[in-house]
């Protein structure tokens, strides 16, 4: 099976399935001197080799591993990681009408990403994409769900689940997590994507927590957008 540029094993040619890298691309750089130590982002920052999960051992990436969702920032496992039992920690669920997510394509989105070349142009935009809604209910102060896409090999089994059909591929496995936030409402936070994440046309800085709001517009990926949604 063929290796991302991370090393990352993928039953796709074109795009890692696994942090959604282009095959064939740069091998990722050694860690240098400033990579060391984490920041508040989740990266590395100083010389030694970035650090493994201290749950599952697999070589850190992101602000969050991707295998079984450790949080390197907070130091401690992620409150939706599928190892932790019982309900999500944090404060109880607000009152008010319940939230959503509603998934489909955006043109105008992905004639940007290709004329910048931030993905490969021969990428098609989908001939039809019917529109998806994941429920969200009320938020929990901490409550997590994960954006990306199924992994049946490395368990990852997003909430907000992006495989498809169509399956874009310019999403990594693990590409963005809403948090819920104490005050209501929720949060988006991309880990460390590949591709990165914009929310309202603004591209996100990774490990940064963005308050939402009824109606504001997350892009992923090649020609996704996820619109947030309130009752």
């Amino acid at each position: 099976m063929p290796l991302c540029p991370v090393g990352h094993e993928s039953a796709a040619d074109d795009y890692c399935d696994a942090c959604g890298r282009r095959m064939g691309g740069p091998a990722a750089p050694a860690a240098s001197a400033a990579s060391a130590a984490p920041t508040a982002s989740g990266q590395p920052t100083g010389n030694e080799p970035a650090p493994s999960c201290p749950v599952c051992h697999t070589p850190r990436s992101g602000r969050f591993c991707e295998v079984c969702r450790f949080d390197f920032v907070a130091g401690a496992p992620s409150p939706a990681a599928p190892a932790l039992d019982g309900p999500p920690g944090g404060d109880t669920a607000t009152s008010g009408p319940a939230w959503s997510a509603v998934v489909t394509a955006d043109r105008a989105y992905f004639d940007r990403v290709t004329a910048s070349g931030r993905l490969a142009a021969a990428i098609p935009f989908p001939d039809h994409c019917p529109e998806r809604r994941f429920a969200l209910g009320q938020p929990r102060a901490g409550e997590e769900k994960l954006i990306g896409r199924y992994s049946a090999s490395r368990g990852i089994d997003p909430e907000i689940d992006l495989t498809g059909p169509p399956t874009d591929p310019g999403i990594s496995r693990m590409h963005a997590v809403l948090i819920g936030r104490p005050e209501g409402g929720w949060a988006v936070v991309d880990p460390g994507s590949e591709n990165g994440t914009l929310v309202n046309d603004q591209e996100i800085t990774t490990g940064a927590e963005v308050p939402l709001h009824d109606g504001d517009r997350i892009n992923v990926g090649a020609w996704t957008v996820i619109t947030i949604r309130r009752g």
